[in-house]
């Protein structure tokens, strides 16, 4: 387990300051260097990232989490560019200047080492890695569990105090690498393999976590977990009743998909109106 279970007070507690986070993503617009990225956009890619989180703040949101969806397709870790981690650890910075919410970066596909560099350079408190250990089929190809050599870039850059997320059955993709192996032993190793926090998703983004599998992964897991896709007003309270909290992008979008729309305040208030009824 972490170092971080030693201390006294619980992680999603001493993190978030609530025992039910609710994590506000921030999908970041194309970047340079990605195929849809507009020349000269920058410091619109910049402009709107900041506008959302503050939006996510103003709605009651306990957390931001920075996430480079934009640039897809994506690459896989080793093939992510310096112009992203420069780019985000830039937009981290900015939000972290003009709100007071814990921040976070998940730099895809799986790129932990990337992810940490940006949460160290611009102050943030955590990360989110969708492959931790074990491996699965991906649209990117193979990808393979990072939690060795995150963990060891983590300690290089006296960065142990960055909390890890990580998914333990992660959405897109084919699981059939570890197909002989249940839900419960993965989320034993994610935890045994030292993430703080696990996640618990449906099959894409946006799609609902179903309830069974949280269960599933508490079954093997003794820390916190969190719903990793799908969450929403009409699912808030089931959810909340076996999972410890959320995260939430495309639902709070104003055409609920992760691309093509903002943030729209009157959601984001209207989700926390439910988490507010059950936590």
């Amino acid at each position: 387990m972490s170092n971080l279970d030693t201390k006294n007070t619980p992680v999603l507690q001493r993190l978030f300051g609530t025992s039910k986070p609710i994590i506000g993503m921030v999908h970041v617009l194309p970047l340079p260097g990605s195929p849809y990225y507009r020349n000269g956009s920058l410091q619109a890619v910049y402009d709107q990232a900041v506008e959302e989180a503050l939006i996510l703040e103003e709605g009651g949101v306990d957390a931001i989490l920075l996430e480079n969806a934009g640039d897809i397709p994506f690459r896989k870790p080793d093939d992510i560019g310096f112009e992203t981690v420069g780019a985000m650890s830039v937009i981290g910075d900015r939000i972290r200047r003009a709100t007071k919410l814990p921040l976070g970066f998940n730099i895809v596909a799986n790129a932990a080492k990337a992810s940490l560099a940006c949460a160290k350079s611009s102050g943030a408190q955590f990360v989110r890695v969708n492959q931790w250990a074990n491996a699965y089929v991906a649209n990117e190809g193979i990808i393979e569990g990072a939690s060795a050599q995150a963990m060891r870039y983590r300690r290089e850059l006296d960065a142990e105090d960055i909390v890890v997320l990580a998914d333990v059955h992660v959405k897109h993709g084919s699981h059939a690498i570890v197909g002989d192996r249940d839900i419960e032993d993965q989320a034993r190793d994610v935890e045994f393999f030292g993430a703080d926090i696990l996640i618990a998703t449906g099959t894409r983004t946006g799609h609902p976590t179903a309830p069974a599998e949280v269960k599933q992964i508490r079954a093997g897991a003794v820390g916190p977990i969190l719903v990793g896709s799908g969450f929403s007003s009409d699912n808030a309270a089931e959810l909340l009743s076996v999972a410890d909290g959320a995260i939430v992008g495309s639902y709070v979008k104003g055409n609920g998909k992760m691309h093509g729309d903002r943030v729209v305040l009157a959601k984001v208030q209207a989700l926390m109106d439910a988490v507010r009824k059950v936590r």
